[in-house]
């Protein structure tokens, strides 16, 4: 089985139900999206936040695929950048109780980030996400020896801002010969960084997943043309469409798998996080295109259903049941 590392924004989630969305009016933040906050605009939603019943897990988007790949049994490590705080500490040590190898940097000037996500009625999450510690990372601090005990590299989308940083992550990985799993992130951040986008996946993606809206701002099309556009670029591209189910593109394959119903939509915060990790399983294992989504599917369908980005341990189980199934 592959052995796969994470690099993303080492972030701390803060989670708060709100009863209708006229406080994203008030934060001007796009429902459905992520917005990076300075310190000054952090401390504007932390005080709305403050007066709202919240609930803090861990998060950051490639920890969260990182943290079920390990549930299911797969070797994994994740590389981020935390304060040296309390934050930084409780990270650490949840991906440590569940044998992820943390390769953490430390700064001794900023905080670790926060991500505040507010949840909407309709389960459908907007975040506005404080990088702290994440944004003091340098390419220079990455050693090419961090990946040397790894088969592939997950990058999430929400990392490349700092352009020169995640070049050198993903050249360094394609020195080592390791396959590379792109997540577009956020339809924000692929519209900021669109030209930037197609490059990393025309260089160095091997694999790349994007919901729709993320497929529409990258290539102007809808998911049915962008999918073919991306996976020109690409081995496997997949795009994810919600209530409509996701498509696979590899090659001449192409397969599209239904979104499985559920009794009531939570919070979506982690579903693509979770989609991604169950997918991946199923490729780590050996099964068919067809059967990786279903998994990511049906991982994606079980963390909807919970507050936060970690599944039920009764799902993880589900799914390794599934991966092998006759």
């Amino acid at each position: 089985m592959d052995k796969i590392i994470g690099y993303g924004n080492a972030l701390v989630d803060v989670l708060a139900k709100i009863d209708d969305d006229s406080i994203l009016d008030t934060l001007n933040l796009p429902k459905g999206g992520m917005t990076l906050v300075d310190g000054e605009r952090f401390n504007a939603v932390s005080e709305l936040l403050h007066r709202l019943p919240t609930r803090m897990v861990t998060g950051g988007s490639a920890g969260n695929t990182i943290l079920s790949l390990a549930k299911l049994g797969v070797e994994t490590g994740i590389l981020g950048k935390v304060g040296c705080d309390d934050f930084g500490s409780v990270l650490r040590s949840k991906f440590e109780e569940h044998h992820v190898a943390v390769h953490f940097k430390e700064s001794a000037v900023l905080p670790t980030g926060v991500c505040s996500a507010f949840v909407s009625p309709d389960g459908e999450r907007t975040m506005a996400t404080f990088l702290g510690a994440g944004n003091d990372m340098r390419a220079e601090e990455i050693e090419p020896d961090v990946f040397s005990d790894y088969k592939s590299l997950y990058v999430e989308g929400y990392m490349v801002q700092n352009h020169d940083l995640v070049v050198r992550v993903m050249q360094l990985a394609k020195s080592a010969g390791m396959h590379i799993c792109l997540d577009l992130a956020s339809f924000t951040v692929v519209m900021q960084e669109r030209e930037f986008f197609l490059r990393l996946i025309r260089e160095y993606a091997d694999i790349v997943f994007a919901n729709e809206e993320e497929a529409h701002a990258l290539t102007g099309l809808d998911a049915e043309k962008a999918i073919d556009i991306i996976a020109t670029h690409c081995s496997i591209a997949v795009v994810k469409m919600g209530s409509r189910g996701s498509m696979i593109r590899k090659g001449d394959t192409f397969v599209r798998v239904p979104a499985q119903t559920v009794e009531q939509v939570i919070d979506t915060t982690g579903a693509g996080d979770n989609y991604a990790a169950g997918f991946l399983y199923g490729l780590f294992v050996g099964c068919s295109l067809e059967r990786c989504a279903n998994l990511g599917t049906t991982l994606a369908a079980q963390v909807i259903q919970v507050m936060g980005a970690t599944p039920p341990d009764e799902a993880i189980q589900q799914l390794k049941t599934m991966a092998f199934a006759n």
